[in-house]
């Protein structure tokens, strides 16, 4: 089947930018604490440093841009939530995705966590950094990394929230063979992540890179 990138935007399961599963470094328990705000900062912009198995990339992120947006990825990063999380869907001249948790009972727990919408005031234009969703207000904890100027995603709810500012050359250097889920490509389905976490992953797509931890500054 003939499948373009347009297509992959439409909220059919387990092909498009779907915001199934989330998790988090912390147990359930602890991971009920209320949403965390970016830390104050001059225009409200701060920094998350990702410590990846390719290097380190920096993103740039702006509550003003999307302030739901902002502050969910705060809080996951904040707690730990992305520490050994891969990136399981790369998909070159596309998109850079992760946000599935190594824990299944973490990725359960999250899954119920939806955040609304934000309006979108920036494109999805190279390097710029997006929560994935299957419809309105589904966002949970799935991002993505544009990898080229993506003005299919404009006016769908894809709002960015940051921009990647140094370590691009990482991110075009991350693990992309696999590509996209059965099948449209041979990559990890989304379900049995969220079923098994990494140990399906780490059985099954051993090339995939990942995220050591994050850094806030």
């Amino acid at each position: 089947m003939l499948v373009t990138k347009r297509w992959l935007i439409v909220p059919i399961a387990g092909y498009c930018l779907l915001a199934l599963g989330c998790s988090s470094g912390k147990s359930p328990e602890e991971s009920k604490a209320p949403a965390a705000q970016a830390p104050a900062r001059p225009a409200e912009i701060y920094k998350a440093r990702l410590n990846t198995s390719k290097g380190p990339i920096v993103i740039e992120v702006h509550r003003a841009w999307a302030p739901q947006g902002a502050d969910r990825f705060f809080e996951l990063a904040h707690t730990g939530f992305f520490d050994d999380s891969r990136f399981f869907r790369v998909m070159k001249h596309f998109v850079a995705q992760f946000g599935l948790s190594k824990d299944p009972k973490v990725s359960r727990l999250w899954a119920q966590m939806k955040i609304l919408d934000d309006p979108q005031k920036e494109k999805n234009t190279r390097g710029t950094v997006t929560f994935a969703k299957s419809g309105p207000n589904t966002r949970t904890t799935q991002v993505f990394i544009n990898l080229a100027d993506n003005r299919s995603l404009d006016g769908s709810g894809f709002a960015p929230f940051g921009k990647v500012i140094e370590g691009m050359e990482n991110v075009d250097k991350l693990y992309w063979q696999y590509g996209d889920a059965p099948p449209v490509g041979s990559g990890p389905e989304q379900n049995l992540i969220m079923d098994m976490g990494n140990e399906y992953l780490q059985r099954r797509f051993p090339s995939l890179d990942f995220i050591n931890t994050i850094t806030l500054e």
